[in-house]
């Protein structure tokens, strides 16, 4: 990857503080993260819409959904797996930076990746939701098909049957929507985000 040598940070006028002052918040990511099918878009979304119900700002940003747009270009290499979160992570940080509530679904496989995020904010401004719903459940639900596609070969370095994930070893929040219900999923990061007085 080539990096630009020539270019100059300009600071603006109008800081961080003055954003979340105007929009009555504290900025943070809230990072979902697990295999395929684990309800990690689903929860994300209830999430979203629940923080919008307390006038909360915030921006929601998905996966497949990346992969139109910004990350086209991309596939799921190894490499490319990191070069997708590592430009995530750079626009979360920008959002947070305006002030914004960041909620994000993606696999988000390796440790090391998801510490570079972390490490992008402020201490406290990333909340890793583990979504440790068993790879047995999400194959079984495959709501795409992708791990019936994986299985016979179709697909590759799909995460779970031929590429690895390292789960977190210390998230801030785990659900597991095999035995937890969307609400109780919502609850469980809303009631996070009061108690550390990000809400």
């Amino acid at each position: 990857m080539t990096v630009a040598t020539n270019v100059v940070w300009h600071d603006s006028k109008v800081t961080k503080e003055s954003r979340c002052a105007h929009k009555a918040q504290r900025p943070c990511i809230v990072w979902f993260t697990g295999f395929s099918g684990s309800g990690k878009s689903t929860i994300a979304n209830a999430v979203e819409h629940r923080l919008a119900e307390l006038k909360q700002h915030t921006y929601l940003l998905d996966g497949d959904n990346v992969r139109h747009g910004l990350n086209k270009d991309l596939g799921f290499t190894d490499e490319d797996r990191i070069e997708n979160i590592r430009r995530i992570g750079e626009m979360s940080k920008l959002f947070v930076d305006a002030g914004l509530i960041v909620v994000t679904a993606f696999i988000s496989p390796f440790r090391a990746e998801r510490q570079l995020v972390r490490d992008l904010v402020e201490d406290g401004e990333f909340v890793e939701v583990h979504m440790s719903t068993p790879l047995e459940t999400c194959e079984q639900r495959d709501p795409k098909g992708l791990y019936k596609k994986a299985r016979s070969g179709q697909i590759k370095n799909f995460t779970g049957i031929d590429s690895e994930y390292e789960p977190p070893e210390a998230p801030e929040v785990t659900l597991d929507t095999s035995t937890m219900s969307v609400e109780e999923c919502v609850n469980q990061v809303i009631s996070y985000l009061k108690e550390h007085q990000i809400l």
